[in-house]
């Protein structure tokens, strides 16, 4: 049997708040979602599908295939099951393995005991097979196996990301607190952008929410920037069926005339490191980068879009009493300045938010590491209100 081609439950994890944004890429990707959860999706698929869906996805963290669900209320009992596992139809035998967990179970107090019981039975299981057995270790650079354990109930998977696909592999130089690729992606994705309107992105750091915008524009998947994947060494695997997904990348890149993402940063250091970044992910082309105060950044008349601007907010950078006023400054320039515009400001400050002194659309919850945050939508209207409503 090849796992390459027999269908099994696969769970794809995302970061907290992430789901939904990933439930609906896996949805565009063909795949019927079986079950959204708070931290990803399930569906049902082979490790091809697999390949298709670690190459794709913008919001994802890991695309698991489960070898089987059992019960488990002692760490013999996890061994005895792994054991039995023919691992050697699925590991190399002189190839390099990995074990991740995720385990809340009383008799566990450290993740890295399960995990060697994990690695214990799969080595003793060659042994007995072989008489030989793979390498080992903690660097996610070949097979991956990964153990979810909570309470009695436990799932053993082969883990085909092994590093994280939330990290998209071109940022180089990720500048100060750099918001994540994967958050970047859906709070993009989260937005009212059309992909092809001005997206205006002031105190740009090191790049990443152009670089994304671009990349989602231009519909430039993040397999285009890895070449490593834990798929890639267990037995069965199939390089043409990599390499077609690989080429349908290159094929489904699509050109957005007249499209314009401009970002800007006060720092000539963050705006060299984000130019770095953007010629490494392929769209160095599709940003404009400027240098000065974000009160000074360009907004287009024409194809009016998105300002999306993350601000600091106090909890990793920024003084709070000069943040106040940054703020506020922020909610006049978009007052000003971005009428016919949605403003997004992404922050985890909510107190700091209320100085933009402008209404809310909608609040969007996001995490960032461990910092509840909000992503902040208003509608900004060219003239008053009160105007517009005289025009219509």
């Amino acid at each position: 049997m090849s796992f390459f081609t027999t269908s099994a439950p696969i769970t794809i994890t995302c970061h907290k708040r992430l789901a939904p944004y990933l439930e609906q890429e896996v949805k565009n990707l063909g795949f019927a979602v079986e079950e959204a959860f708070v931290t990803g999706v399930r569906i049902k698929g082979t490790i091809n599908d697999c390949i298709k869906l670690n190459l794709n996805l913008y919001c994802a963290s890991q695309v698991l295939y489960s070898l089987g669900s059992f019960t488990a209320s002692h760490p013999d009992d996890v061994y005895k099951y792994v054991l039995n596992v023919k691992w050697e139809d699925i590991l190399e035998n002189e190839g390099y393995f990995s074990v991740t967990s995720n385990v809340q179970n009383p008799t566990i107090n450290n993740s890295m005991f399960a995990n060697l019981r994990v690695k214990d039975a799969i080595v003793d299981r060659f042994r007995e097979q072989k008489g030989t057995r793979p390498s080992t270790g903690s660097d996610l650079t070949g097979a991956v196996v990964h153990l979810f354990w909570k309470n009695e109930h436990a799932e053993l998977f082969m883990d085909t990301s092994g590093d994280s696909l939330a990290r998209h592999g071109y940022r180089k130089i990720p500048g100060r607190a750099p918001m994540l690729e994967a958050l970047a992606s859906a709070t993009i994705l989260a937005s009212r952008w059309d992909r092809t309107s001005a997206f205006i992105n002031p105190m740009c750091g090191s790049g990443t929410l152009a670089i994304e915008a671009a990349l989602i524009a231009t519909n430039s998947r993040p397999g285009l920037f890895r070449n490593n994947y834990a798929f890639m060494h267990i037995q069965g695997f199939d390089e043409e069926v990599y390499f077609a997904e690989q080429d349908l990348l290159d094929e489904q890149i699509i050109d957005v005339p007249g499209l314009r993402i401009i970002a800007t940063d006060y720092s000539n250091v963050a705006i060299a490191n984000a130019k770095k970044n953007a010629i490494a992910a392929g769209v160095a082309n599709l940003i404009e980068f400027e240098v000065c105060d974000f009160a000074e950044t360009e907004v287009p008349a024409e194809n009016r879009g998105v300002f999306f601007i993350n601000p600091e907010y106090g909890d990793r950078l920024g003084n709070l009493d000069e943040l106040e006023d940054t703020y506020a400054r922020i909610g006049d320039f978009m007052k000003k300045k971005c009428g016919g515009y949605f403003g997004y400001v992404f922050t985890g400050n909510l107190e700091l938010a209320k100085k933009i002194g402008l209404k809310t659309k909608r609040r969007i919850e996001f995490y960032t590491s461990t910092i509840d945050c909000r992503l902040l939508e208003y509608e900004l209207y060219e003239g008053t209100r009160r105007e517009m409503a005289k025009e219509s």
